[in-house]
């Protein structure tokens, strides 16, 4: 039907409207010249613009079965033809394209949101505020709204025009898998109210009609059979369990095994509705029960071990939840802890040159930067990564990948957490880029306005807590990174004068910064972090070397 194939081509088409306009042209006056049974061409036609998108060799023959490809099927024949997903040959595109036959017909033409991938390690995601509203209108570039990825909340950008005609995840929900579906927009306004009652199993579409007639003859004591039959035809081909998005997160909430749950979507695939009415057997039931106790035993210890204050009726007290930043950062820097084998070398230095160069330098700046120590902090340990390339490196299960550029993380403090952002090319930026770009970082942290290249890891970090009075701290590994560098703050010391005037000048007052170098022991040795400290120690005390 034109719905089937509305909703095929706005994927595909689109996406070809903007590589190509020509390619555009041709594969849509094909899908809307074809028939409402003619599955041939328009099928052909779909692989054929996948095929030339991706580069990728897609054909009708992957399927090796001919009789699929008969124009004289209708689409029924197709959605009924269960042996394509059987079929090990099909790519996990041409199932997608098959299971797009199942959509529901009952209502107008419409396109799927989901949520996108906005950052390189991010997993699961959340949607902090809608900024759009049910018959609004989205234009190209429009912000949707503002989605919160491991490490910061990003404005997601229209790529389409249409109306949002219905929300499926409200503002606020965290853990969201991508690619899950999480809106729909439609291309003519009059259809938004259509979709008032739209839900996912809409969207996921339902079992055919002989289906559930067989399932309902059967007897109720063959069921557990079926089940058993089931799970192990699944372990013995190997096959993967298809299930929604949607369906893994309530099986995973409910810990339920996804093989004991029977599918009523497309191609038996499980939706949502099959978890929520699954009843397990007595043995699985017994099995979640000991498994729930177990998890609450264990998290009642670790309350229990790490509550310094009891929740007593004696003490006040606020929950605050963990945003996804704060969780991805606790989740990585235990994992640093726990498999990293930190080791620590602290060195202390005199910066009294780098104060007057700095001031001298600020006072020609006729007002244009403010160069702070820790911009000299940053550009002398880049240069000190190029004279000791040991530490610009990372472990790997097989090798030691030593990076060629000097790419520098710089901690930055937040309300929402700890931010990384990323500063491209540190050695060869002058210190008044860095200053600029240090600046413009922490703000866009601080307003939650980091993109994803901002965020992505380099090759080193710095976290500075001298700002704070912190004298001295060792800092965690940022992975899979090698090396962080600490800095603390500047303090007055007492020192002997070296060249003295007279007998009371004898000594004199200095002003020494210290300094803590992490080391992940797999890469560097003590004697290279020793070896790129004196070199880092060199460029502090004699600031003028890093203009050489």
């Amino acid at each position: 039907k034109k719905s089937h194939k509305s909703r095929i081509s706005q994927m595909f088409v689109r996406r070809a409207l903007r590589q190509n306009n020509n390619l555009y042209k041709t594969i849509n006056n094909s899908i809307l010249n074809n028939s409402k049974n003619s599955t041939t061409n328009y099928f052909a036609a779909s692989l054929n613009l996948k095929s030339t998108l991706n580069s990728n060799n897609y054909s009708k023959n992957t399927f090796k079965s001919p009789s699929v490809f008969n124009s004289n099927n209708s689409f029924s024949s197709l959605k009924n033809y269960s042996p394509i997903k059987k079929n090990k040959n099909v790519s996990p595109f041409q199932l997608n394209i098959y299971e797009k036959f199942n959509y529901s017909t009952e209502y107008p033409d419409y396109e799927v949101l989901e949520l996108p991938n906005l950052s390189p390690t991010m997993e699961t995601g959340g949607l902090v505020a809608w900024h759009k509203e049910v018959g609004d209108e989205i234009n190209e570039g429009d912000i949707i709204a503002e989605v919160e990825t491991d490490k910061t909340t990003i404005n997601w950008e229209a790529v389409d025009s249409g109306y949002l005609a219905k929300i499926l995840v409200p503002a606020g929900t965290s853990g969201i898998e991508l690619g899950s579906a999480v809106a729909i927009i439609v291309d003519d306004e009059a259809n938004v109210d259509a979709f008032k009652d739209f839900d996912e199993s809409s969207l996921e579409g339902s079992s055919s009609n002989a289906e559930p007639e067989a399932k309902q003859s059967e007897p109720e004591k063959e069921q557990p059979k079926e089940q058993e039959k089931q799970e192990k035809e699944q372990e013995q081909s190997g096959d993967r369990i298809f299930a929604s998005p949607r369906a893994k997160l309530e099986a995973k909430e409910k810990n339920i095994d996804l093989s004991q749950v029977s599918g009523s979507g497309p191609n038996n695939r499980i939706v949502l509705a099959d978890v929520q009415n699954f009843t397990p057997s007595e043995k699985q039931q017994s099995q979640q029960q000991s498994q729930q106790q177990s998890q609450q035993q264990s998290q009642q210890q670790q309350q229990q071990q790490y509550s310094s204050i009891p929740a007593g009726n004696n003490f006040e007290f606020t929950d605050i939840p963990n945003s996804t930043i704060r969780k991805v950062t606790a989740e990585r820097l235990t994992q640093s802890k726990a498999t990293i084998p930190h080791y620590y070398l602290t060195i202390d230095f005199n910066v009294d040159r780098l104060m007057d160069v700095r001031t001298e330098l600020n006072d020609q700046s006729n007002g244009n930067y403010k160069l702070s120590v820790n911009d000299f902090v940053i550009k002398a340990s880049a240069l000190a990564l190029r004279k000791v390339p040991e530490v610009n490196s990372q472990w790997n299960t097989t090798s030691i990948r030593r990076f060629n550029n000097v790419h520098i993380n710089v901690a930055v403090n937040t309300d929402a957490g700890l931010f990384t952002p990323l500063i491209y090319n540190t050695d060869n930026k002058g210190l008044q880029d860095i200053n600029s770009q240090v600046k413009s970082l922490a703000e866009r942290a601080r307003d939650k306005a980091l993109t994803p290249e901002d965020n992505e890891i380099g090759t080193f970090t710095i976290s500075n807590l001298g700002m704070f009075g912190i004298k001295h701290f060792a800092a965690v590994i940022n992975p899979p990174q090698a090396c962080i560098l600490a800095v603390g703050g500047i303090e007055d010391k007492v020192v002997v004068n070296p060249n003295p005037e007279n007998d009371n000048d004898k000594f004199k007052v200095s002003k020494f910064m210290s300094c803590t170098l992490s080391c992940d022991h797999r890469v560097v040795d003590g004697a290279v972090g020793a070896q790129w400290l004196k070199e880092f120690k060199s460029l502090m005390e004699n600031p003028i070397n890093m203009l050489l």
